[in-house]
């Protein structure tokens, strides 16, 4: 069996960085640990080839070649994926579909063409899609009914079949699911609030391949919460401890984690002693009422300001995640986040609008409210898009403060101060990580970035005390310093982007509403508001535009 395992295209985000990688020649952050762990479950009788799309596109050969086809990615990837599915079928092959999105919403997928539905988690439902292939069958459904597999067992991804260059950073995975239940989250629907995790000489047999492979960079382990089982955890950071330090350190780690890491001393002397040096924080808002509204207790427990700035000393760079439009959220809320992040000097902070993910706690108390916008459900879960919802505030006054949150954050001067004071309070490793020659692409990033900061830019005489400061004062933080200045290239460019995909989204729908040959008063209702939405952005954008 030839297998071509194809994953869709993402859409340019906060994450994409695009800017920042043109500098150092990569074309994708992380690569689908998810395809590569399916290559991996498969029979190791069939071939493999793997097509990332973020990276280069499928050819006809590549449709030629393949017996199967099989598709997996999440929600905000669909647009492509239902492209893939149709363009597979089109040629007559069998196509195979998984993955996040479609175990949430698999009429979609099915209704493109797809001949199999492999939902759930692979590893239990992989299996029966082989059963079927071997009895000659050419269609199914497959779920694992409600059984969640012991990844104890789960093998070694197939990390061989990467284009390794193509990627800044590498991507292994100890455990699934998260203990707790914030109302918006699909994690704990797709994988349970019970943390599963591998063994600790699993992961450290992924970390030897990618070691044996040749990978020396960056590695982010893409749990949900990395923390969600902190006793297994802390034994696979003691091993992993001597590991790093037996192999010269050839790894920076980095992972999610939810913000109680504050409260466990031994944790994070743990995490750091293992090379991790950078981690992400769901805060998803200052305001405490909307904590608890939305089930996220284990923020409102200790003070997430100091939190954050713990976990900051202790030698982990934050990043984090906000939202705006909770209900009840009081006016203002963008500003209060805003004035969050400058006070802990957060780097990467990440905003959104509320969306209700289908199957979520949110969705279906939303649902039996009635408050679902009609023809918009199902959200593509977009990091730019409207609330798929009736908020419980004003449409324009989220979509300002949205705005505003990206303008004001990613202004070069303000950005490039928040990383100085982040990476001057970070403790350094407690061992000497080796030297490593730069590549000649990476010198030439460097070149760069000081020409475009220290010469060209307004924030140069910022960016040359800074930097000086840096290499004087904590010279161990130099490498992520410099790294973190480079991305304000992307948030230049991605802050306007935003600006105009907002304004964008309001005009087409301003644009749906008045072509309507009937408007009921519901419709007419809705036409006001949109017309006092635009109003409103129009004179912000122009407001933005004077500073």
């Amino acid at each position: 069996m030839r297998v071509l395992l194809l994953y869709p295209l993402f859409p340019k985000s906060f994450w994409s960085f695009d800017k920042a990688l043109e500098l150092i020649g990569r074309k994708v952050s992380l690569p689908p640990l998810g395809m590569i762990t399916v290559a991996a479950i498969l029979p190791q009788t069939w071939e493999f080839r793997l097509v990332d799309c973020n990276v280069r596109l499928e050819t006809e050969a590549d449709w030629d070649w393949a017996d199967l086809v099989i598709i997996s990615g999440m929600i905000v990837q669909k647009p492509d994926m239902l492209r893939l599915i149709r363009e597979g079928k089109q040629r007559g092959k069998l196509v195979a579909v998984g993955g996040p999105y479609v175990t949430s919403v698999p009429e979609v997928a099915q209704a493109a063409g797809a001949d199999f539905l492999v939902l759930d988690e692979g590893e239990i439902t992989l299996p029966l899609l082989v059963e079927a292939l071997e009895r000659g069958e050419t269609s199914g459904i497959f779920r694992a009914g409600g059984e969640k597999p012991d990844v104890s067992h789960t093998p070694i991804p197939r990390f061989d079949l990467l284009e390794l260059r193509a990627y800044n950073e590498m991507s292994v995975q100890f455990s699934r699911g998260c203990p707790f239940q914030c109302e918006f989250c699909d994690i704990i629907v797709l994988y349970g609030r019970k943390p599963r995790t591998k063994t600790p000489a699993q992961l450290l047999a992924e970390l030897q391949a990618l070691y044996d492979l040749g990978w020396r960079r960056s590695i982010f382990v893409v749990d949900d919460n990395f923390i969600g089982n902190k006793r297994n955890v802390k034994l696979l950071l003691r091993e992993l401890g001597p590991w790093m330090a037996e192999h010269n350190y050839p790894f920076r780690l980095s992972t999610e984690a939810s913000v109680d890491l504050a409260q466990d001393p031994e944790l994070l002397e743990l995490m750091t002693k293992a090379n991790f040096t950078a981690v992400f924080l769901g805060i998803e808002t200052p305001d405490t009422d909307s904590l608890s509204l939305t089930q996220k207790f284990q923020n409102t427990r200790n003070s997430l300001e100091e939190s954050v700035q713990t976990i900051n000393r202790a030698g982990l760079s934050v990043m984090a995640g906000f939202i705006l439009g909770f209900d009840g959220e009081k006016p203002g809320a963008g500003k209060r986040i805003i004035d969050f992040v400058e006070a802990t000097a957060i780097p990467k902070a990440m905003f959104g609008m509320l969306q209700a993910l289908p199957t979520t706690a949110l969705w279906y108390r939303l649902e039996k409210e009635g408050r679902l916008l009609e023809g918009n459900q199902e959200t593509d879960g977009h990091q730019m898009a409207l609330t798929n919802f009736v908020p419980t505030r004003p449409a324009a006054e989220l979509a300002r403060e949205y705005v505003s949150c990206f303008w004001e954050l990613y202004e070069p001067s303000r950005y490039l101060s928040r990383v100085y004071r982040h990476f001057m309070t970070m403790k350094p490793a407690p061992h000497k990580v080796p030297f490593r020659m730069l590549e000649l692409i990476e010198i030439r990033a460097v070149l760069k970035i000081f020409w475009l900061q220290g010469v060209k830019r307004n924030t140069r005489l910022q960016f040359w005390s800074q930097l000086f400061s840096v290499m004087r004062h904590n010279p161990a933080v130099f490498v992520p310093y410099l790294s973190n200045c480079a991305l304000i290239e992307h948030f230049i460019q991605y802050r306007k982007t935003v600006r105009d995909e907002v304004e964008a989204q309001l005009a087409q729908h301003l644009s749906e509403c008045t072509a309507a040959s009937k408007c009921s008063k519901q419709s007419f209702s809705e036409l006001i508001i949109l017309l006092a939405i635009e109003k409103t952005l129009k004179d912000y954008f122009a407001m933005l535009l004077l500073q």
